[in-house]
């Protein structure tokens, strides 16, 4: 759908220039899925002090004097039909593709904002060691087109805290795409990955020979 090509071609874009929006930009990369989930460190997970709160979202934005937070954001660049955006960036009418489960919303209050790899499991991956304010950087990130997604509430749900060892989208046919996308993003914030994750993930590299991952590097 829409949204699908327009993360393909940034994607793509990313993949052949150099970003070159400040000095500490880094180079965006491109790597087969197989050898980018053997770039990630392998670790065990631990939950141990994590709340919610620790990782402030939504926030104000890229520009904070429209009055759109980063929800609202992600929710205008992400739709199939733009919604009316009105005072105070108070969003109607539009519509939207899940792409976790192919699925076309009207209206932008069935759409949940998912974070590609969860809150907690960024926790548990390394975040748990970060500053608040790169755990606030993560909550909302903009920049990259694949951090957050618009979804069906029905699959965010679903798909909770879980990693790719324990769920997966229910439409199999994304689930080279999905791989990709968590891959990268670990990478683009450095993130480790654990043995059932892992696993899944090669498992999946084995069946997406030709699944490229591309990710630029956070500051």
């Amino acid at each position: 759908m829409i949204k699908n090509l327009l993360r393909a071609a940034t994607a793509a874009a990313l993949a052949i220039l150099p970003v070159t929006m400040s000095p500490s930009a880094h180079a965006a990369e491109m790597l087969p899925l197989s050898v980018a989930v053997h770039q990630l460190d392998l670790a065990d997970e631990s939950r141990e002090g994590y709340t919610r709160d620790k990782f402030r979202h939504w926030n104000a934005g890229q520009n904070p004097s429209d009055g759109c937070n980063t929800r609202n954001e992600v929710l205008i660049a992400e739709a199939v039909e733009p919604p009316t955006v009105g005072p105070g960036c108070k969003l109607s009418g539009g519509t939207w593709f899940s792409y976790y489960d192919a699925t076309t919303v009207s209206g932008p209050s069935g759409i949940d904002i998912d974070h590609m790899v969860p809150l907690a499991e960024s926790w548990d991956s390394g975040a748990s060691a970060w500053t608040a304010q790169r755990r606030e950087a993560y909550a909302n990130d903009l920049t990259a087109p694949t951090s957050l997604v618009g979804v069906t509430a029905r699959s965010n749900r679903s798909k909770s805290d879980q990693d790719p060892g324990t769920w997966m989208p229910p439409s199999v046919e994304v689930h080279c795409q999905y791989a990709a996308e968590w891959t990268g993003t670990k990478l683009r914030w450095n993130l480790t990955i654990d043995p059932q994750e892992q696993a899944e993930l090669l498992n999946l590299a084995e069946q997406c020979p030709t699944t490229d991952v591309h990710f630029e590097p956070a500051p």
